[in-house]
């Protein structure tokens, strides 16, 4: 324990002790928050507020120690200005220097302790200012630093106060209670800086995990999306094989080179899909065999399913009503599918976060597009927590994202809530749907 002591204080005072560490300014959150009323100009130059503290502290300091000096005589008046510049400095180079600047204040200590014991009419140092300017510095140190240098700072200062104060025979007595006195006013500032790092610790885990959260729930919607195409994308290699292995029945004496291609079609489109299913089998859950045991039969629900999602919905209590306008048109499988998980998200976020309201949902067939809207009222109750709040939102907006459509989601004028998006439809995507239909 002492060895690994004695190491800490070495790495901490004496490795590096100059070594160049600035003071940033403050951060424009904290002025912002601190002096909101100022202008904008200066607020810029509030940030610097500290440095102009420490500057304008140590301007005093030289100004009481050299007042304490100047009339000792012409040499004396000379040397006792230097030490005041050597005792002012010390605050101002914890700026840059903080370690540097302890060593150079308890240097003007020694300094002080030495000739007042030597000096007869030279001002004392504890009735001047070497000390408590060490104290300040001590403390700039530790609000700058960390906990511990308070302690090891503490510890140095009192060994070379009692050894000079042993040599010279001077002002032995005070040094108990001035260094208790120390010891408080140190402690007080490791505590203060010991609390800041635990928030600024608290403050980086919490924005850290609320970044992880909402990059694992992105990649588990875009898994579900993925599960979800996989059908889609299926059924149309399906169709691309099948049509492949029939297209050479279809034309008497087919060309041997007709019928190799078509064949060769027909195997990429098996191959392509044996690779999606296995593929898949790995996003669907960490055991590989996953996938063998599901249905591949199952059908993906599209908007013709929607009577049935909303009695599903209104069986759980939830008042919703459907709005169709424009003509109902056969659009593109993953539109299908994206546009009803859409529904029947918004529908769940209502019935989690709004009970009690009621919803309606909006779907128009219109040129170029689908335009879907839901929106529910005021709750007439308190909703339960939800520590899920806001995935759904993010989810929709991959779905929307993922197929070049636009999409909002904000709260209304009278306390609701409304999802709005388009995507949008090639004319030749509708006409190749209604086609295969």
């Amino acid at each position: 324990m002492a060895h690994g002591a004695l190491h800490r204080l070495r790495q901490d005072l004496f490795v590096d002790a100059f070594a160049f560490r600035p003071m940033p300014p403050l951060e424009d959150a904290k002025v912002n928050r601190w002096v909101p009323w100022l202008p904008e100009r200066l607020r810029h130059w509030a940030r610097w507020l500290p440095h102009l503290i420490v500057g304008g502290f140590s301007a005093l300091v030289f100004l009481a120690t050299f007042t304490m000096g100047y009339d000792m005589g012409p040499v004396r008046g000379v040397l006792a200005g230097g030490f005041s510049l050597l005792v002012a400095a010390a605050p101002a180079l914890t700026l840059f220097r903080p370690v540097g600047a302890y060593w150079l204040s308890l240097g003007t200590f020694v300094m002080s302790v030495i000739a007042d014991g030597i000096i007869s009419d030279y001002p004392s140092a504890f009735s001047g200012t070497a000390y408590p300017t060490l104290l300040a510095v001590m403390t700039l140190v530790v609000l700058r630093t960390r906990p511990r240098l308070a302690v090891e700072m503490w510890l140095v200062t009192l060994g070379a106060g009692a050894v000079v104060m042993g040599v010279t025979r001077n002002g032995s007595g005070d040094l108990a209670p001035v260094m208790a006195f120390s010891a408080m006013v140190l402690i007080s500032a490791a505590a203060v800086r010991a609390w800041r790092e635990e928030r600024r610790t608290v403050v980086e885990t919490q924005t850290v995990t609320a970044e992880e959260r909402s990059r694992r729930t992105l990649l588990e919607e875009r898994a579900l999306i993925a599960r979800e195409l996989h059908d889609v994308v299926a059924h149309h290699m399906s169709v691309i094989a099948i049509q492949a292995e029939a297209a050479p029945y279809r034309v008497e004496d087919t060309p041997p080179e007709l019928a190799k291609s078509f064949a060769t079609i027909r195997e990429n489109a098996v191959a392509a899909l044996t690779e999606l299913r296995r593929i898949l089998g790995v996003v669907r859950s960490e055991d590989p065999d996953a996938f063998a045991e599901a249905d591949p039969e199952a059908p993906q629900p599209t908007l013709a399913s929607l009577d049935a999602l909303l009695d599903s919905v209104r069986g759980a209590g939830l008042n919703v009503e459907a709005v169709i306008t424009g003509a109902p048109r056969p659009l593109p499988q993953g539109v299908e599918l994206s546009a009803y998980r859409i529904v029947q998200e918004a529908l769940s976020n209502t019935l989690r976060h709004a009970p009690g309201a009621e919803a309606r949902v909006e779907i128009s067939y219109v040129l170029g597009g689908l335009g879907l809207r839901i929106v529910n009222g005021v709750p007439s109750r308190l909703a339960k927590p939800s520590p899920g709040a806001g995935h759904g939102v993010l989810g929709m907006r991959e779905r929307v994202q993922m197929l070049g459509g636009e999409m909002t989601a904000d709260h209304t004028e009278d306390g609701g809530f409304e999802v709005a998006a388009f995507i949008p439809v090639a004319p030749s995507e509708t006409t190749a749907k209604g086609g295969a239909a």
